[in-house]
């Protein structure tokens, strides 16, 4: 964490000074959040980090959420967690999913055996865990973020959407009126550039842009608690999925704190037009479903935390955003919708709030981008196309995911399918297989051999390094924070150590004297857009921190302070050798850019000058140009 750039200032650090930017009509916002869920807080705290912009948050419940119903978090979401900045508090909190057991009938039909014991998450596949934490812990650090920013972000409470509507107004195009909770009878009414509804499977701004959600239920009934409880059930603190021969199955996953645990716990399944709330489920129903599911092993439940009942289904929405198909590209999207709003699935393979993060983490730099001018509005259309293509993909995994774990199988060949099911599609769980297609934000894949670890379209896959100017061991991907900016990753070729006319050189010169300037604000740092990075092959101990270009020791801030913190070595020492790890050309190279979601743009060589240029030129705006 880097601070005391523009005067020395005691006290926490995460905490910025108070933001004196106020340009905006009292009853004027540039975006007007709706839901505060994972979704909203994700979208909320990133746009909470640019004193620019001013964002309103409105949720309909009285206060903060006290005990949340997600719990798990994948690694991409841990990944995305060290971005904001708290991934250390809910790794210190939670627990680690480290392994998976299977049960299924034993060899007698008597009772339950162990049928496997597996790693959760395959190796290297994140430096991240796969773990287990209450949502209302998620969204109290969020919270903590959107109050340190700039801006001092807190929601508004007790605010109910009432109406949504666009105007003739050029600034403020969206018109939202609230019903204040808290004070029937006096509504409010906002006007934003940009509405975005988080407000969940109900949600009132999907219902005003005239979508809906589309596909079919399960027709099969689960109940979920949240329990405090004795058992001789031997891998109670391990993820564990049960088939049993008659009862149905359970999936069991341990909670934070040591003691409590959570079960997903297969019901009977729904008949004709009932519902999940025809059946009167209780508490004590599912503790009597769960102990017939684990027995011979017992289950004395001492304190129910929280429980519910739920119909699987799966449904999308035809877009995210307020543009209709026969107009896109013609009109610049203003609504948009995220989360539950605009796909909605069952909760056991622990992807609904993790993908609802993602959905707004993709949108929150876009939004940035265009409202501070940097980006043309069109822009925008890629978070509909991008999003809703994974929220498919994510339809399709569930149903089988559902399906598998409530077969009832006939012989052992049949037991096994959810066993393998589950180990094939590890990494999609852990949320790392998310790969957008080509477009407007990825560049060719005619160099994607200069560092075949780094696909385009994928999340950059982090690895261990030293950082030059103080030798310290760090995580590469660690360096790419939640704050709007591209990342330029150079790997320099093995006799490059930075010196004067190598290829870095060239490549700093190049980027400081035309592309930087063409998109960086006159007054603004050097690396106020663009945070460009260096590799280096040598030891750190072989480099001389004296021969870099300027662009990699840049002057920045009121003092003209020096930043040592853009150069870097392999880490010799604790391996493994980011080259090797990564597939990164020794010889040539490699240029990464990097967006600001922590996804490749694209592989180009060092010298590939003119196409990193047109890259930018197709959805940048040169810094002459005004925003939206």
């Amino acid at each position: 964490m880097q601070y005391h750039l523009n005067g020395f200032r005691s006290g926490d650090p995460s905490v910025s000074t108070t933001c004196d930017v106020n340009d905006h009509p009292a009853d004027a916002v540039d975006v007007v959040i709706v839901g505060c869920g994972p979704a909203g807080l994700t979208l909320a705290a990133q746009l909470a980090v640019f004193p620019d912009i001013s964002t309103m948050i409105a949720e309909r419940k009285p206060g903060p959420l006290e005990v949340g119903q997600a719990d798990g978090i994948a690694c991409r979401s841990v990944e995305m967690f060290e971005a904001f900045g708290f991934a250390e508090k809910v790794l210190k909190e939670s627990y680690w999913v480290n392994e998976v057991v299977f049960w299924r009938p034993d060899a007698f039909g008597a009772g339950l055996a162990r049928a496997d014991r597996i790693q959760d998450v395959e190796d290297d596949l994140s430096e991240m865990p796969h773990v287990i934490l209450n949502q209302a812990r998620v969204h109290d650090f969020y919270l903590e973020q959107m109050r340190n920013g700039p801006r001092g972000l807190i929601p508004d409470y007790n605010r109910q959407l009432k109406s949504l509507h666009r105007t003739d107004d050029p600034y403020y195009p969206i018109t939202a009126c609230f019903d204040c909770l808290d004070k029937p009878g006096e509504p409010q009414t906002v006007r934003a550039k940009y509405v975005v509804g988080c407000d969940g499977a109900r949600s009132a701004v999907r219902k005003s842009m005239g979508h809906q959600l589309k596909g079919e239920a399960a027709r099969q009934l689960w109940g979920v608690m949240d329990v405090l409880a004795v058992t001789d059930f031997p891998d109670i603190r391990l993820k564990a999925a049960i088939q049993s021969a008659d009862n149905g199955s359970i999936l069991i996953i341990p909670r934070e704190g040591g003691y409590m645990v959570r079960m997903y716990i297969e019901l009977d399944e729904l008949h004709g037009e009932e519902r999940a709330t025809d059946r009167n489920v209780t508490g004590e129903m599912l503790i009597e479903k769960a102990q017939a599911i684990l027995a011979p092993y017992t289950l004395d439940v001492k304190e129910v935390a929280w429980w519910s009942a739920y119909e699987i289904g799966q449904r999308v929405c035809d877009a995210f955003d307020d543009v209709p198909a026969t107009e896109r590209g013609k009109t610049q999207p203003r609504i948009f919708i995220a989360g539950d709003a605009c796909h909605t699935h069952s909760p056991k393979a622990g992807q609904g709030m993790n993908v609802s993060m993602a959905d707004t983490f993709n949108l929150g730099w876009k939004l940035a981008a265009v409202l501070r001018g940097q980006a043309k509005p069109h822009l925008l259309d890629t978070y509909s196309d991008e999003r809703r293509a994974k929220a498919k993909e994510l339809i399709d995994f569930d149903k089988d995911m559902a399906r598998l774990f409530s077969a009832k199988p006939k012989d052992e060949t049949e037991a096994a399918q959810f066993q393998r099911y589950f180990k094939k599609h590890g990494r999609y769980t852990a949320g790392v297989e998310t790969r957008y297609n080509p477009s407007v934000l990825t560049t060719t894949r005619r160099y994607q051999s200069l560092a075949e670890g780094y696909e385009t379209g994928m999340r950059f896959h982090s690895s261990s390094v030293v950082r030059l100017a103080d030798g310290k061991p760090m995580q590469l991907g660690h360096v790419l924070k939640a704050d709007g900016r591209w990342r330029l990753i150079a790997f320099a070729p093995s006799d490059d150590l930075g010196a004067e006319g190598g290829a870095i050189d060239q490549l700093c010169a190049h980027l400081a004297g035309k592309l930087l300037p063409r998109f960086t604000p006159e007054n603004a740092d050097i690396d106020a857009v663009f945070d460009v990075r260096a590799v280096f092959q040598a030891a750190h101990q072989d480099m001389d921190l004296n021969t870099l270009p300027d662009l990699l020791l840049p002057r920045k801030g009121r003092y003209s302070l020096i930043d040592y913190e853009k150069a870097f070595c392999p880490d010799l020492k604790n391996g493994p050798d980011i080259f090797d790890h990564r597939g990164i050309d020794r010889a040539q190279g490699a240029l990464l850019i990097v967006r600001p979601d922590q996804f490749v743009s694209g592989v180009l060589p060092l010298t590939a000058l003119q196409e990193l240029a047109a890259f930018f030129d197709g959805f940048m705006l040169p810094v002459q140009n005004g925003g939206a």
